[in-house]
């Protein structure tokens, strides 16, 4: 008995081991997992006039400087939401004109473009590249040929076909330039350098940080040349009205707006006799405001091809906010003042 049971269970574990050989064994797959490649981020920059954020290489051209109309006449002008900095100065008769500049962007066609003056070589230098205008009187147009900025002056065989006379306005508020059309053809003209300290991420601007807040911003000029910005906090800019209190708006409708303005007071010297010069090399008193908030800071200019430099009473250089800025070169007969609260 006890051999047969030995023998049956030899047999089973036989039996066994042989269904076990039968069974065929399935490989076990091998999965290889691919790393996701992490993305390579694009470099950026800052723009040299308005500190914002651009894909770097885009803006290694020159700047594009253009005397630009401010007569009622030649209103709404072309072009004027898109500057990055734009100074307005008073002009003969009580009347101000704009030296708008153009870098991050540079529209297809600016205007009116009118002539020049006495103060706009000191102005326009430091920011190199092009400018344009209609003329002016010749000592003028001699001090803009002695700068390094290259001029573009309406009326010559080299501009013949970036500028021209549109219909949409009256003759002498109707000189229109091709902008972008002059940048692409001038390849060689060098980008400008940094204009003003602007506030890096996770900073804030000088005057949104020590400033008392400020709804509204008014400069005369003169009696009756009274512009005025008017803070918008909904939509963080500034937003200007012309000296009637009529909103200041650009060639399609939009109200002309600014991320910094700047009132800069300036003696006029009247060495050309009716014709005002905004002295702009020198020192003096300016108001920045950015964020609906005002400060009182120093401004100071060495030389002509330097940019101007605003500060504190210590010495230490204001941040503006990243953005496009205004700059209001106030007379020292003229006037700045704020408002608490928005009319």
């Amino acid at each position: 008995m006890r051999s047969r049971v030995g023998l049956a269970a030899v047999v089973l574990a036989t039996l066994s081991l042989v269904g076990c050989a039968a069974t065929p064994v399935e490989p076990t797959p091998t999965v290889t997992v691919s790393a996701t490649p992490t993305p390579t981020p694009t470099p950026m920059e800052a723009a040299p006039l308005t500190g914002e954020e651009f894909v770097a290489g885009t803006l290694s051209h020159g700047a594009f400087m253009a005397k630009i109309d401010n007569h009622p006449d030649a209103r709404p002008q072309f072009g004027l939401n898109k500057t990055d900095i734009v100074f307005e100065e008073l002009v003969e008769g009580g009347l101000s004109r704009y030296v708008a500049i153009w870098q991050s962007e540079v529209p297809s066609r600016i205007g009116p473009v009118r002539s020049i003056r006495p103060m706009d070589p000191d102005i326009a230098s430091p920011f190199k590249g092009i400018i344009a205008y209609s003329g002016g009187k010749h000592k003028f147009i001699y001090m803009m040929r002695d700068t390094q900025v290259e001029n573009f002056m309406h009326g010559l065989a080299k501009t013949a076909k970036y500028m021209f006379r549109t219909d949409q306005r009256e003759a002498p508020h109707n000189v229109i330039v091709k902008a972008a059309k002059v940048i692409a053809d001038k390849p060689n003209l060098v980008a400008p350098d940094q204009a003003f300290t602007f506030a890096k991420p996770g900073e804030m601007a000088t005057a949104y940080q020590f400033g008392a807040a400020r709804a509204v911003l008014h400069a005369r000029f003169s009696y009756g040349n009274e512009p005025s910005w008017v803070w918008d906090a909904e939509a963080g800019v500034y937003k200007r009205r012309q000296a009637g209190g009529e909103w200041d708006v650009d060639e399609e409708g939009n109200v002309l707006t600014a991320t910094n303005v700047i009132a800069q007071y300036v003696k006029e010297s009247h060495e050309y006799g009716y014709v005002p010069k905004a002295v702009v090399i020198g020192k003096g008193t300016a108001y920045v405001s950015t964020g609906g908030k005002t400060f009182k800071v120093k401004w100071s200019k060495k030389k002509r091809n330097d940019y101007t430099v605003f500060t504190f009473q210590d010495g230490n250089v204001v941040k503006l906010a990243p953005g496009n800025t205004w700059i209001e070169l106030v007379p020292k007969s003229g006037k700045f003042w704020t408002d608490i609260t928005a009319k």
